[in-house]
């Protein structure tokens, strides 16, 4: 096996690692490619026979990359579409995969990825290396260019803020409310977790069964500019909507009534209310237009 073989080799057994790691600093599959691919490039093209660590050594180089993909997100905001596809060691592009996408969201938490996208760059790094993947601050530091005892801070900061929202997302973790309701009514939780497990599944049958046979789902103009059905009705046409779907919505306060979002790259981008009664679904408006949408996602 040549030594380029056997970097490839040592690479691919670390890329797993390395993309939850940068989808975590970024929130986006596509980028978390991107940095990952950046790092093998400046492996191979690196003198490795003096590397201690190789696993540390290309966890730094991915947090580098990451920190500064951030970075620069942050000073030209956009949204994030993930349709970048994925290089592999040899540069051949990798299909795209809608059942890893959707495995590597859920293993993370879209909620989490929101909250997290409130941080900075810098803190954000420190909570993720520190927090999730066990980076010493010692290391830490060299890659945001402080001290161990600022990048402890950096880490306790985030920690505090993904702490703040734990409490609004247990509350949301509850289920579907009755909008007609002044507080949550209880047994609720068993109806939302089987709608988002049957539209996952594509149980046509189970989700048939949670909707009123004459409910109405409706849509504000921006979602219909996404390609949203402006109106249906009947539980027949609704469920054909959501059955099979790939995406991953989840439980979320909207504007302090219960229902779900869909978020992608860390960002909500449709918000989902349910209005409930005699415990079946008896409409759903599904609203794209946030900006002044109080969301609280579940953790």
């Amino acid at each position: 096996m040549s030594d380029h073989d056997w970097l490839a080799e040592r690479f691919e057994s670390d890329r797993p690692r390395l993309r939850a790691l940068s989808y975590r600093m970024l929130g986006s599959a596509a980028e978390a490619d991107d940095a990952v691919q950046e790092a093998w490039i400046r492996l191979s093209r690196s003198r490795t026979d003096e590397v201690e660590n190789l696993s540390g050594w290309l966890t730094t180089i991915v947090a580098r990359v990451s920190l500064n993909m951030l970075q620069s997100r942050k000073s030209r905001p956009e949204d994030l579409v993930d349709t970048t596809e994925a290089g592999e060691p040899h540069g051949e592009a990798a299909p795209d995969d809608p059942e890893e996408e959707a495995v590597l969201a859920d293993s993370v938490g879209v909620a989490l990825l929101v909250v997290l996208d409130t941080l900075t760059p810098a803190e954000r790094l420190a909570f993720v290396l520190h927090d999730m993947f066990a980076v010493p601050f010692e290391e830490i530091a060299t890659i945001v260019d402080r001290s161990p005892a600022a990048a402890r801070q950096l880490a306790s900061r985030a920690r505090r803020r993904v702490q703040r929202a734990a409490p609004l997302a247990r509350t949301a973790a509850v289920g579907v409310y009755d909008e007609s309701a002044d507080t949550p009514k209880t047994g609720k939780s068993d109806l939302a977790n089987a709608f988002l497990a049957a539209s996952r599944e594509g149980n046509f049958e189970a989700l048939l069964s949670m909707l009123d046979p004459d409910i109405v789902l409706r849509s504000d103009a921006t979602a219909v500019q996404m390609g949203v059905d402006a109106e249906l009705r009947g539980a027949d046409a609704v469920t054909r909507v959501f059955a099979g779907r790939a995406w991953a919505p989840v439980p979320a306060l909207i504007d302090g009534t219960a229902g779900l979002v869909w978020a992608k790259g860390g960002r909500p981008q449709l918000a989902f209310r349910f209005t409930v009664d005699d415990g079946r679904i008896t409409a759903i408006g599904i609203q794209a237009e946030l900006t002044d949408v109080d969301i609280a996602l579940a953790l």
